[in-house]
């Protein structure tokens, strides 16, 4: 995914993103100087979906413009993926539960 933040925001007469930031907080949203950098001119780590409305609504926009699918940069099926051996298919390895504290489980 790519964030789109401040193309949306130009599209809509929004230059700065001071003018952006006053828009959110008059509508709930207070974003530190930080955070608010981050959104404007880098791609976000995580955002809130509430954040994302509050965004949504300030711009008048839809997600889909400030979320941009980008399938392309997914690998396929066939990128580096262990194929099975050629004498038949690859048993997965056996999944033995144990206990968090290190205790053994009861003998099944």
């Amino acid at each position: 995914m790519r964030w789109n933040l401040r193309l949306a925001a130009a599209n809509r007469g929004i230059w700065q993103a001071s003018e952006l930031q006053r828009q959110l907080a008059e509508r709930g949203l207070v974003i530190s100087l930080g955070k608010m950098s981050n959104l404007w001119s880098g791609q976000p780590a995580s955002l809130k979906l509430a954040d994302l409305d509050v965004i949504c609504v300030v711009l008048g926009c839809d997600i889909g413009e400030l979320l941009i699918p980008e399938p392309d940069k997914v690998p396929g099926p066939d990128a580096e993926i262990e194929q099975p051996a050629a004498n038949g298919p690859a048993t997965p390895p056996r999944v033995v539960p144990r206990r968090r504290d290190g205790r053994s489980l009861p003998p099944t």
